[in-house]
């Protein structure tokens, strides 16, 4: 599972792992939408093995919460991080390096 989270980060420019009903997370896709960002959110509470992935984001990220952004192949943080970097302007550069806008 490791390794289809890691092919799915390398191949995609800005993945959000997310649960439809959590506030954090809607903060990190509002932050997002923002700057007109393409994303691509998995809603590990709507796919069959969302548990499966949610462990195995621990053994990637070290966090065990969600959101969990990443930009460019490189995990960003959660819904608070997202949001400060969208604040600050950071989340744009980096969303504008991966391709994702």
């Amino acid at each position: 599972m490791d390794a289809q989270i890691k092919a799915k980060v390398a191949s995609t420019p800005v993945v959000i792992y997310s649960k439809s009903y959590c506030p954090y997370c809607a903060k990190a896709k509002r932050a997002l939408q923002a700057i007109k960002a393409h994303f691509e959110a998995i809603e590990l509470d709507q796919v069959s093995n969302g548990a499966e992935i949610q462990q195995a984001l621990k053994g990637v990220t070290g966090s065990s919460t969600v959101p969990q952004v990443f930009v460019g192949g490189k995990y960003i943080g959660g819904g608070d991080d997202t949001a400060r970097k969208q604040q600050n302007g950071e989340l744009v550069q980096l969303v504008t390096a991966a391709g994702g806008l």
